[in-house]
């Protein structure tokens, strides 16, 4: 539709065929551009959407685990297993911490 307009539009101010069809070639080309940065766009945007709500879910999670690190005694007499845990349990209170200090500014 946009490219029969400005066909028309060419044509009737110019009245040379030569100019019509170079005309429509760089409106495609301006319409295909526009298209594939829109595209582009979104797809970026839904990927920061989603990195954002997997952080919240990982945050979330952390909470129900709770947040307190080990002790040094703890981890020193733990097996590997619940030393990741608790690695995890740390790990998750400090980005815990850090969000509250962020929400709090």
């Amino acid at each position: 539709m946009v490219l029969c307009s400005t066909a028309l539009t060419v044509y009737f101010a110019s009245h040379s065929i030569g100019t019509v069809v170079v005309t429509t070639l760089a409106c495609s080309l301006l319409l295909q551009l526009a298209y594939f940065a829109s595209v582009l766009f979104l797809i970026r945007r839904s990927g920061c959407v989603s990195r954002a709500g997997q952080r919240a879910e990982r945050f979330d999670s952390c909470k129900e685990v709770g947040s307190e690190p080990p002790d040094l005694d703890e981890v020193t007499n733990e097996s590997p297993d619940l030393l990741q845990r608790d690695q995890m349990r740390a790990i998750c209170g400090f980005m815990n911490r850090s969000l509250g200090s962020r929400r709090q500014h």
